[in-house]
């Protein structure tokens, strides 16, 4: 039996990808891929959906890889750029498809199908970047785009015969109407809506990236989970202030936080809670405790008992509200956007 090997988001676009080929009795095996940047099946801001309630439906068996930091360090130096923002598309997806060629040689698979749309996607979907991605992959000639196979030059398996270049598509653009349709006639009715891409497209979220990285070539998970949460301060040549902006916040940066780090809050008032991370001088956790009043529903006060527990204490400091001008300092806020990331 033809095997094939298929990168999976759990979209619509793989989707049909998948069923286009099993409908020509190819075995098909999805992988997924994740990431800490937000290609996550359980995340609503990423490039990725479940992928398992299709898989169920149609019978076919699915794969979870993360790429971990592999990843990491495409997303410092991508050898063929970023996007708009931090995301570097050819790179990531030839990462992927090296990945997928190691299960594709484990698995015996004959082939690669891929979920792509001509035109779809302006860095790393079109004519000219398919053959770069391919070769640079180890793969020219080896991945199948059911999709938009028919607008594409031949694929050694659809030249040998494995697969029938007749009963692909040749879909273009990013109109999704074409899909709907194809989606109807396979009965697939619940999948997701299209998404905005992964957070590295995320123009605030990739400051915040950017800006970590300068101070931190080799930063801990962490420290780059918790860019996706609060507001964030950088104290020049110190560390680092997050600041919960709501209850959601609160409870990541309670999950995330350890010994090594300052917790503040403050009691009796609804308030953030805000993470101190690096040198935590005096100084620095008093600044964290003007900020943690500010932020918090006791700001018209003229100051406010702010608790502190970290490195096995825990005491009290008398804050004033901060003002206007050192929220201005401090935060690491692109010019001109709103601080909200994804909300």
């Amino acid at each position: 039996m033809t095997k094939a090997i298929a990168l999976y988001s759990g979209g619509l676009d793989s989707t049909l990808a998948i069923l286009v080929a099993m409908r020509q009795g190819i075995e098909v095996t999805a992988v997924t891929f994740l990431t800490h940047f937000g290609c996550d099946i359980s995340d609503k801001s990423s490039c990725s959906k479940d992928p398992f309630s299709a898989a169920a439906q149609f019978g076919f068996e699915v794969k979870l890889c993360h790429l971990a930091d592999k990843f990491i360090e495409v997303v410092k130096k991508p050898k063929f750029g970023h996007g708009k923002n931090m995301n570097p598309c050819i790179d990531c997806r030839i990462l992927m498809l090296k990945e997928a060629k190691e299960l594709m040689a484990m698995r015996g698979a004959d082939f690669i199908i891929t979920g792509e749309v001509l035109g779809q996607r302006p860095m790393s979907q079109r004519r000219d970047t398919f053959p770069k991605i391919d070769r640079e992959a180890g793969l020219a000639g080896s991945i199948v785009r059911p999709l938009s196979a028919k607008l594409l030059k031949p694929t050694i398996p659809e030249q040998t015969g494995i697969v029938d270049r007749e009963r692909l598509c040749g879909f273009n653009g990013r109109s999704r109407k074409p899909q709907m349709a194809l989606a109807k006639e396979f009965g697939l009715t619940d999948y997701p809506a299209p998404a905005g891409g992964c957070l590295l497209t995320d123009p605030i979220y990739s400051y915040r990236l950017r800006e970590l990285l300068a101070h931190e070539p080799s930063p801990s998970l962490k420290d780059i989970q918790l860019l996706r949460s609060g507001r964030h301060f950088r104290i020049p040549d110190a560390c680092k202030i997050i600041v919960g902006r709501n209850e959601g916040d609160n409870n990541i940066i309670q999950s995330l936080a350890d010994g090594g780090d300052y917790l503040l809050w403050v009691d009796g008032f609804g308030s953030p809670l805000i993470i101190v991370r690096g040198a935590a001088t005096d100084g620095v956790l008093r600044l964290a405790a003007s900020l943690c009043a500010r932020y918090s529903d006791a700001k018209g006060l003229p100051s406010v008992n702010v608790s502190v527990a970290g490195n096995g204490t825990g005491f009290k400091i008398q804050a004033q509200p901060a003002t206007e001008a050192m929220l201005n300092s401090y935060m690491i806020q692109l010019p001109g956007k709103e601080e909200v990331i994804n909300q």
